[in-house]
């Protein structure tokens, strides 16, 4: 099943491909990677988890946010690429996470993110990986993840 019937059948649609809010561009080709910039936790209502993991947020919504931003990662890749059957791995996932000072559960945090390559990537979705803590993030954002991918 081609990933784009994957993410229909999860219920899930992928946006348009998000515009950059400053002076980056979401996503350059370098050879046959995609270097895709840190995508926000937003929809086409805008900004949706705002605020530090650990203390304003749960754990299971600092997930649902870092879904959300790998599902604009998802979205770049299908502006940059075309049709995403050209991911042939999704090589390194970042995730930054707002948290609390005392909040050590970033890498649950960034399943969320992880556990969708997974699942409309197959074998192609796993990935090397970082989970790391900040103190804040653009937009007061909770959650921004960047990822590098390998097409065809």
């Amino acid at each position: 099943m081609r990933p784009e019937e994957k993410l229909e059948k999860m219920g899930l649609e992928i946006p348009e491909m998000p515009e950059p809010v400053a002076s980056y561009l979401p996503g350059v080709k370098a050879g046959n990677f995609l270097f895709i910039s840190g995508q926000l936790p937003a929809d086409a209502e805008g900004l949706q988890y705002t605020g530090q993991v650990g203390s304003d947020l749960t754990v299971e919504q600092g997930y649902e946010a870092a879904r959300l931003c790998a599902l604009r990662c998802i979205a770049v890749m299908r502006g940059e690429l075309g049709d995403l059957s050209r991911v042939k791995r999704v090589a390194k996932v970042t995730g930054f996470v707002t948290a609390a000072p005392d909040f050590t559960d970033h890498p649950q945090v960034v399943n969320g993110a992880s556990d969708l390559l997974l699942e409309v990537f197959g074998e192609a979705g796993k990935h090397a990986r970082a989970a790391v803590g900040m103190s804040g993030l653009p937009l007061g954002a909770a959650v921004e993840v960047e990822m590098v991918v390998e097409f065809a």
